[in-house]
């Protein structure tokens, strides 16, 4: 899943992209989840101007932006969420080297 999502990208912005396009193909949205013991709606997801991709997600009118890597899945995996953990495993490699 790395290596699809990664394919013929260079540096950072190109690596991100591959992994927001990756998103918009497998994740099943929107989808419910817990941040903080509260019960959310996983909107869409974003790919920021710093690289970072995040979940849009709401609640009522409120809108919570949530760092890929740092959303909560629920137990009830939605479609795709094996795409979440490959990104989480890559983001942490990158992030240490």
């Amino acid at each position: 899943m790395v290596e699809e999502a990664t394919v013929d990208a260079y540096g950072e912005a190109e690596q991100a992209t591959g992994w927001y396009r990756m998103f918009e193909e497998h994740l099943g949205l929107p989808f419910e989840t817990r941040v903080l013991g509260v019960t959310i709606t996983v909107k869409r997801i974003d790919l920021r101007d710093d690289n970072r991709i995040v979940a849009i997600c709401m609640r009522g009118g409120l809108k919570q932006v949530v760092d890929l890597a740092d959303l909560p899945l629920p137990s009830s995996r939605p479609d795709g969420a094996e795409w979440i953990d490959a990104y989480r495993a890559w983001s942490a490699r990158t992030t240490q080297s």
